[in-house]
């Protein structure tokens, strides 16, 4: 797993990216999650978690994000992308990012730290265990940026409490 210093300048504007778009879906009432497609360092797709603005059970952010990307910049785009998404890839996020051919995932919030956050319903398996069965294989990193992502999700988490 690398440290924290080795990712770059680029890695971290681009996990910004993601943290800001989950920033954006609580804000339009969704869950709190963002996802950003990489290609050769060129920025392709920035999406946001949509579950409830779209009523579409399946429109994690990261799911969204390869939807959109294929739509606009065609599939062949998102092989050998690198995906960067404000939490931890969920079980249903991770087969669909290895079946659009992405090869690298990042991610800020862990697992443990979404559960703690929003508790269940929840898949509790990591995305690093999922991904390590794949083949051709998926390269799984993080946490990175971690207490912003972190962040998000308590104050969600806080605002849906007292709400």
């Amino acid at each position: 797993m690398p440290t924290a210093d080795a990712f770059t300048d680029d890695d971290s504007a681009h996990m910004q990216a993601a943290i800001a778009a989950s920033r954006q879906a609580v804000a339009l009432g969704n869950m709190p999650f963002g996802a950003t497609v990489v290609k050769e360092g060129r920025r392709l797709q920035v999406s946001r978690n949509e579950q409830i603005t779209s009523g579409d059970c399946m429109a994690h952010a990261e799911v969204v994000a390869v939807r959109d990307a294929v739509r606009v910049h065609g599939r062949e785009a998102l092989r050998g992308a690198t995906v960067y998404a404000s939490g931890e890839p969920c079980a249903m996020c991770c087969g669909t990012l290895f079946w659009a051919g992405i090869t690298r995932v990042v991610y800020a919030a862990t697992l443990d730290d979404i559960i703690e956050s929003l508790g269940d319903p929840t898949l509790a398996m990591n995305s690093r265990q999922l991904l390590a069965t794949a083949s051709p294989a998926v390269r799984v990193e993080g946490p990175f940026l971690r207490e912003a992502a972190a962040r998000v999700l308590q104050d969600f988490a806080q605002g849906s409490s007292t709400g």
